[in-house]
């Protein structure tokens, strides 16, 4: 019993494409001989980025030494680009808490922003059987295996401004599920447990749609799984307990074969007596090659040939993926004015974690065992083939958190515990602080900065979504089996959010508007596009920075899918802001983003939804 709570997952490799409605997406990969080249670093200085006051909160990053002593590559190129000179915007604001919704109903184990529509899309599992919130009526569930019936509630939408929410029905198991957007803002859910393991989901953005449910389209289950999506729009899923395997998605309405799973024997020898690499991360790069780190390896797979093309160095200091669940993300793409490189650098990010065998001591032994959990973060240039990490701390050790690439392209670690490992009543010594992470590409000059307490802790089961304000919305924390209430950490149902520092309202005169009407919202690859800002004539062009934010499915700690990129800008007239669009699905696979005009590191008021397609 005690394996079958825990979880596990390998990685399977899934493609869901499914109908498309008014696009047509071209082959998944355009060339397939190994892409990689070799490029600088480019440094994120947010052009316009906030210099927090730290209050003697803040730690300086400390390299380990993995770079170079010259401050050069092997190549003898320098590993540092040049420094943008901008005006930094000043303050002392620690960020603000404030108690959005009392009761959503459902403890979201797992949530995604649904792109338009501005609703948060947030589940639980149906194998509690139970929730705090009812269907509003007939017909309930049929409990599988059983005559009972199943009549609560246990996936939700939530509008982000007003908390209003709508109850949907679902029928398999979503339990450590995984999921992702596809070209038309939909979610395509892949696995879970029991009679969910095979299923794929989809739930549209079109009004009062509801799920769309095909069990058994997966060759193998796929319990606490990752999917990645590619350059092309389509689908991977890797893992899933008792399955080191992975596929692609097949189109909506399909079911796989055996014969379109492969075996990934990475995932075998990844695995410890405790697993440690389940929910792995996974991220496209932008040389079109996938970046997966289990436990504390990582590699390079071609998704064309199927082979794996590089290995990078260990990471030491123990395990990274679940049950030690570390969080990660990838760091800023910074795309130039008229971008032509073949490849543009990208940075992966790993914090957190605990030594390897938490999760026995804190699962299996009597007494529990709670061993203090991992204070590093590791970053990676994944496109360079001499890679190595280079390793920072943190200011207290975080597992159970969740990375957050913020609108300025910094780093917000939030949610999580300080000892112990996932699992059932595993972990102890919330951690409710958020650290604000401001880097620079050569690591030395990295800062974090302790933000202000949550009073909810957010443990096991926690999910964030980055909003159209650019607020943060923080959800869930179940470290039970049910919903218990009488315990040391209750369900946790109540939805906060998050103000990060660049809401100081000292600064609110640097928040611009974007005028939707006057922009562009429907944008193809290298295409040349306009947004409109209000106050064109005051604005200095140096001071401004635009990016754009796909949206996560969170759940677990592993944010799949999130991606910022900083766009390039072109000209800037009178307000008019003339941008390029990223060159291809590499570096932006299709879909939805949230695009961003921020001002002396302070973004807009409101983000605006663009579609970015072939």
């Amino acid at each position: 019993m005690a394996n079958l709570w825990r979880g596990l997952v390998i990685f399977p490799l899934l493609f869901v494409y499914g109908s498309t409605h008014d696009l047509m997406l071209p082959s998944p990969f355009h060339h397939s001989e190994n892409p990689i080249v070799e490029f600088k670093v480019p440094q994120f200085h947010g052009i316009a980025s906030l210099v927090v006051g730290d209050g003697g909160s803040a730690v300086s990053g400390e390299d380990d030494g993995s770079a170079s002593d010259d401050g050069k590559d092997k190549d003898g190129s320098s590993n540092s680009s040049s420094q943008i000179d901008f005006i930094e915007a000043q303050t002392t604001f620690k960020g603000s808490w404030e108690l959005f919704v009392e009761n959503a109903g459902v403890s979201a184990m797992h949530m995604v922003l649904l792109p338009k529509i501005d609703q948060a899309l947030m589940f639980d599992a149906t194998v509690w059987k139970i929730s705090k919130l009812k269907l509003p009526g007939p017909p309930c569930r049929k409990v599988e295996g059983t005559n009972h019936e199943d009549c609560w509630c246990h996936s939700i939408l939530m509008d982000v401004e007003t908390g209003k929410i709508r109850p949907l029905r679902i029928e398999h198991d979503t339990w450590c599920s995984s999921g992702a957007l596809d070209v038309n803002g939909r979610l395509i859910s892949t696995g879970g447990y029991n009679n969910g393991s095979d299923t794929v989901r989809i739930l549209d953005i079109a009004p009062n749609s509801e799920w769309i449910e095909y069990p058994g389209a997966l060759g193998n289950g796929r319990w606490y799984a990752t999917q990645v999506t590619l350059a092309d729009g389509r689908f991977m899923v890797f893992g899933g307990r008792d399955f080191p395997t992975y596929e692609f998605v097949p189109p909506q309405g399909q079911k796989n074969t055996r014969n379109e799973v492969h075996a990934f024997k990475f995932l075998v020898e990844t695995h410890d007596p405790v697993e440690n690499n389940f929910y792995p991360f996974v991220y496209l790069s932008t040389d079109g090659n996938l970046f997966i780190f289990a436990n504390n390896r990582s590699i390079l797979l071609n998704p064309n040939s199927h082979q794996i093309i590089h290995e990078f160095p260990v990471l030491p200091g123990g395990s990274r993926n679940y049950p030690a669940s570390g969080s990660s993300c990838l760091l800023p793409i910074v795309l130039n004015p008229n971008e032509n490189r073949k490849v543009v650098s990208v940075e992966v990010l790993v914090c957190g974690g605990t030594p390897h065998d938490a999760f026995n001591k804190a699962d299996l032994q009597r007494p529990k065992v709670f061993l203090p959990g991992n204070t590093d973060c590791a970053r990676m240039d994944i496109t360079n083939m001499n890679g190595k990490w280079k390793i920072t701390n943190m200011p207290s050790a975080r597992l159970l958190g969740d990375a957050v690439v913020l609108p300025t392209g910094d780093v917000l670690l939030i949610n999580g515990a300080k000892s112990g490992s996932a699992g059932w009543d595993d972990a102890r010594d919330p951690n409710l602080n958020p650290v604000l992470y401001k880097f620079k590409g050569d690591g030395i000059d990295s800062k974090f900065t302790v933000m202000n307490p949550s009073k909810i802790p957010r443990m096991y089961h926690s999910s964030f979504a980055v909003l159209p304000d650019s607020k943060i919305l923080i959800v869930g924390s179940n470290t039970n089996p049910g919903y218990l209430d009488n315990v040391l950490f209750p369900t946790e149902v109540r939805v906060e959010k998050f103000s990060p520092h660049y809401l100081d309202p000292n600064l609110a005169q640097f928040r611009q508007e974007i005028v939707v009407e006057q922009s562009d919202n429907q944008v193809k690859f290298g295409q040349k596009f306009k947004v409109q800002i209000g106050e064109g004539s005051a604005i200095e062009q140096t001071k401004l920075q635009v990016t754009i934010y796909s949206l996560p499915f969170t759940t677990h700690g592993i944010s799949m899918n999130q991606r910022l990129i900083q766009l390039g800008i072109q000209e800037f007239n009178n307000g008019k802001i003339v941008l390029q669009a990223p060159m291809n699905g590499n570096i932006a696979p299709p879909g939805y983003y949230m695009l961003f005009v921020n001002y002396n590191g302070v973004p807009c008021r409101r983000s605006m939804w663009i579609q970015i397609h072939p």
